[in-house]
């Protein structure tokens, strides 16, 4: 038995050996059966194959493929994607579905035969160009998702249903896309990409409540109350004032650019601004007239109040809701600044055109009720601002370089002096200071101040600690500046040099025909160039020396006005009259 199943075996295995040579084949062919992205290419040799596989995909390298998405259509062709299959490695991988030694590639072959093979090409793309055709198509397809909302049409109200979005699926279409432009066998119609659904977040049935809501505050007017005091709103203005849901949002409220608008042209009529505290002067000494706070709209509470009475079938009525409004500069902060006595004071005596009168009491009025805070410094140009004919200023007699002439604003040096010997005697650390460029006699000697804005000022430093209150008190021919704060202590002293004069003053001289020659009318002697100086010491309350100061002044010269007579009419010079001699000669006769 045993001999028997050996031979068995024996006949069974060289039969199986004859059967693998029969289908072996010549191994320079591939395999029957084979077939490479859909293209038979068994019995072929290696170079046949890739060159029949080579030219169908050169000839449909520039054919494009209609891919569509939403209702659009695409025409892309393989070669502008830089879509490329590699044929060298199909082709050997196709080789080895019927490869192998002698039966055992009979009987791989034999496989092959029966249940076929199919071979996929290794295919390449330029990433980036297919990154870019897909964003084109997406920018054309893909559509957001509309949610469920109200509408307004007049005082209407209509319900927008929700519609949903759609996305390309990037992913997805790239696969496709690359599938169908590297296959050889194309497609009998357009290629569809594939999208993504993206969904509403508000359905209708979500808003029947608020336009239920929108329908009622639309139905009749709403009345305001504050006091005494009514107001009437209209359904077309709550209808511009009430904001439908939006943006996810499924509740009525009040808002927007229409209802900002109105809420403040409303908080305008309801306002009533605060008073600031103030500070009154009597006699000496200065007392705190208190704040008084004012009322402002609550505009968050109003428009609650509001939305909630259009919401409401009757009794439509909604009471405005005001807030206290802090007065800038409350009683307790004025009565913290120290502001009690007289802390330095000074007065100059003017007058002059009513013009200048006019300009003096002007810009005093400007520098009037400053306050100037610790260690902060006072600028008079920074103060007044700029001194035009716009502020009220009129044409009075003013010094522009070295002469007297007539200018926009004359008089307010006379504010300024004033101001600049207050602070001297208050004690203060003086910055900035510029002397006239004319002597002018009516001003303390050495201690005038011009301005001229922007580039000439007049600072100083409220160097006290304590605040410091400006006060100017216009008379009729004199001017008081009174610095009001908390006393120092401090001691000022101070001397006045000789007024110094330089040489004789300049003559101008103007020829008056009524004159007669050589005579000479002289209107004003002039004042020649001086100078002079002043030194003030300033002494804390325990002795210190705070400030040793000297400011040097000097004016120039202020010409000699004189009228002369003409000059003298030269005589002319006496004719001489010339004789013409005439000289007769007789010849002899002959």
């Amino acid at each position: 038995m045993l001999r028997r199943l050996v031979l068995l075996a024996l006949a069974l295995a060289a039969a199986a050996i004859v059967l693998g040579l029969v289908f072996a084949g010549s191994p320079t062919k591939i395999a029957d059966g084979v077939r490479v992205d859909g293209i038979d290419v068994g019995g072929l040799e290696a170079t046949a194959a890739r060159r029949l596989l080579e030219g169908k995909s050169a000839r449909l390298a520039q054919r494009p493929i209609v891919f569509t998405a939403a209702g659009r259509r695409f025409r892309i062709r393989p070669a502008a994607l830089g879509v490329e299959l590699d044929w060298r490695a199909a082709i050997d991988a196709a080789r080895r579905q019927g490869d192998g030694f002698g039966p055992w590639r009979g009987f791989k072959r034999l496989d092959v035969t029966f249940f076929g093979a199919d071979v996929t090409p290794p295919t390449s793309v330029l990433k980036g160009s297919l990154q870019y055709e897909l964003g084109q198509i997406a920018d054309r397809v893909d559509r957001a998702p509309r949610d469920a909302a109200l509408v307004r049409r007049g005082t209407s109200i209509v319900v927008l249903p929700a519609r949903p979005g759609y996305v390309l699926d990037r992913v997805a279409a790239a696969r496709t896309m690359v599938r169908a432009l590297a296959s050889l066998d194309r497609p009998g119609g357009p290629v569809s990409l594939p999208l993504r659904t993206r969904q509403p977040h508000v359905r209708a049935a979500a808003l029947t409540r608020a336009a239920a809501q929108a329908h009622l505050a639309l139905s009749a007017p709403v009345k305001l109350m504050l006091g005494d005091t009514r107001w009437v709103v209209p359904p077309r203005r709550l209808a511009q004032l009430i904001e439908l849901p939006s943006g996810g949002r499924r509740t009525l409220r009040i808002g927007g650019a229409a209802a900002d608008d109105w809420l403040r042209r409303l908080g305008k009529r309801v306002a009533k601004p605060a008073k600031d505290a103030t500070f009154a002067v009597i006699g000496k000494r200065v007392h705190v007239v208190p704040a008084t706070p004012g009322i402002q709209l609550d505009a968050l509470a109003s428009t609650d109040a509001l939305l909630k009475a259009a919401l409401r079938p009757r009794l439509r009525i909604a009471r405005l809701v005001v807030t206290e409004a802090p007065a800038k500069l409350t009683t307790k902060q004025a009565q913290a600044m120290g502001i009690r006595d007289v802390v330095s004071s000074y007065t100059t005596i003017y007058g002059g055109i009513a013009n200048r009168v006019h300009n003096v009491q002007l810009v005093a009025h400007l520098v009037d009720d400053k306050l100037i805070a610790p260690d902060a410094t006072f600028s008079f140009n920074g103060t007044t601002g700029e001194r035009n004919a716009a502020k009220g200023f009129l044409v009075a007699p003013v010094i522009v370089n070295g002469e007297l002439t007539n200018g926009l604003g004359g008089g307010v040096c006379q504010v300024s002096t004033t101001v600049f010997n207050a602070a001297f005697e208050a004690g203060l650390k003086i910055t900035e200071r510029t002397n006239h460029a004319l002597y002018i006699s009516h001003y303390p000697q050495g201690r005038d101040a011009t301005v001229d804005y922007p580039s000439t000022d007049l600072k100083f430093v409220n160097d006290t600690g304590h605040w410091l209150l400006l006060r100017t008190f216009v008379g009729a021919s004199s001017l008081t500046v009174n610095l009001y704060g908390t006393p120092t202590g401090r001691k000022v002293t101070s001397s006045t040099a000789p007024l110094v004069s330089h040489g004789k003053p300049p003559v101008k001289k103007t020829v008056d025909p009524s004159l007669k020659p050589g005579e000479k009318v002289v209107d004003y002697t002039g004042v020649p160039a001086m100078s002079t100086s002043v030194t003030r010491d300033v002494y804390a309350k325990d002795g210190k020396v705070l400030y040793h100061d000297t400011w040097y002044s000097s004016y120039r010269a202020d010409p000699e006005l004189d009228r002369v007579g003409p000059k003298p009419a030269k005589k002319k010079a006496a004719t001489k009259k010339k004789t013409q001699t005439t000289q007769t000669t007789t010849l002899p006769s002959q």
